[in-house]
């Protein structure tokens, strides 16, 4: 398949983008969809492996709710990266639909299209409970649901009553996505590609890989464990700047942690949160997979964090607020992954 002869082709740790459309202060969710298209124009130029949108509902700074309809959008704004799902948040769907939309997609953009699958809602209770007509039981079939897709997508189902057109036949990557170890143990069990969300939910990163590599079982689509990573990096010309734009990611993490929602705001040279310890503290932990400074700087800490968790791919969420700097942000990413494919 694809996948698998595109993972042999890859000898160096490939670097790629989150991108969840957040809104800026003052901005709109037409605003924030544009700044997503010029960031994947930029990165499309710059040679990053793949850029995915993440399924969120009821969120009023995030703009990624159609998370399908807005991957078609990025895909026709670019022309090499792959653009994917980082996830689509399965219990809130039927396979089918997921199958039928993911196939439309790859008939449009043949080649560049990832499917991240999740287990999470994407949002609070009750939003989940609208989305999913009252049954929150969907989580509780997840394995069910992806093997459901597996098998709309595949040639042999050419003879059941329920077929996906477009997706019978295509080949179009599939990933679990998780931010714990039952999420290792499902990836491993059926032998597909794991992403980990360490960008909010750190503290399992370690076990999770660990699990994902000694139980990965070999499939039809990957032959051997492949493990990315999600992590927030702030890079710039010096350590100090990229300490100071990393503030709005911490005031914006500080407002989920609050339950005070905000969009992005400008930096501060203090964090809003400063001297309420209960505060740094949650702050801390859900970002602990921050990586903030120079090229340099960054290709340490990323290269000690690649050979601990044996990962083949860094995924970077990015909430610079001042959009030159953001776009300056990736051109030095580059740079760190081409010190760290150097080594």
């Amino acid at each position: 398949m694809y996948f698998e002869m595109y993972i042999y082709l890859m000898k160096n740790i490939q670097y790629s983008l989150l991108e969840l459309a957040t809104l800026k202060k003052n901005n709109t969710a037409a605003d924030a969809i544009e700044r997503a298209s010029q960031g994947a124009r930029h990165i499309d130029k710059l040679g990053y492996t793949r850029i995915w949108l993440a399924e969120h509902h009821n969120m009023e700074f995030i703009a990624s709710s159609a998370t399908s309809v807005l991957i078609g959008h990025i895909a026709s704004q670019t022309k090499n990266i792959r653009v994917g799902s980082g996830g689509i948040m399965l219990p809130n769907h039927s396979p089918l639909v997921i199958a039928e939309q993911f196939g439309t997609l790859e008939s449009i953009y043949p080649n560049r299209i990832d499917l991240g699958l999740g287990r999470a809602p994407g949002t609070d209770q009750v939003t989940a409970m609208a989305l999913r007509r009252n049954n929150l039981n969907t989580a509780f079939y997840f394995k069910d649901d992806v093997q459901s897709l597996q098998r709309y997508f595949s040639q042999e189902n050419h003879s059941s009553k329920v077929r996906a057109f477009p997706g019978e036949g295509l080949d179009i990557p599939i990933w679990i996505l998780g931010s714990s170890t039952d999420s290792a143990f499902l990836a491993a069990e059926l032998g597909l590609p794991y992403a980990f969300a360490a960008h909010f939910a750190p503290n399992m990163l370690k076990a999770a890989s660990e699990i994902y590599r000694m139980n990965f079982k070999p499939s039809e689509q990957l032959q051997e464990p492949y493990f990315m990573v999600c992590v927030n990096i702030i890079a710039a010309d010096s350590n100090e700047e990229a300490l100071f734009l990393s503030s709005s990611l911490q005031n914006l993490f500080a407002g989920i942690v609050t339950s005070r929602r905000m969009p992005l705001f400008p930096p501060t040279e203090k964090t809003i949160f400063h001297g309420i310890p209960e505060i740094e503290q949650a702050v801390q932990s859900m970002t602990s997979s921050t990586y903030t400074g120079s090229p340099e700087q960054l290709a340490k800490s990323l290269k000690e964090l690649i050979d601990e968790v044996h990962a083949q791919e860094i995924m970077t969420t990015n909430y610079i607020y001042d959009d030159e700097k953001r776009l300056k942000s990736f051109e030095l990413i580059k740079e760190t992954f081409d010190l760290i494919n150097q080594q």
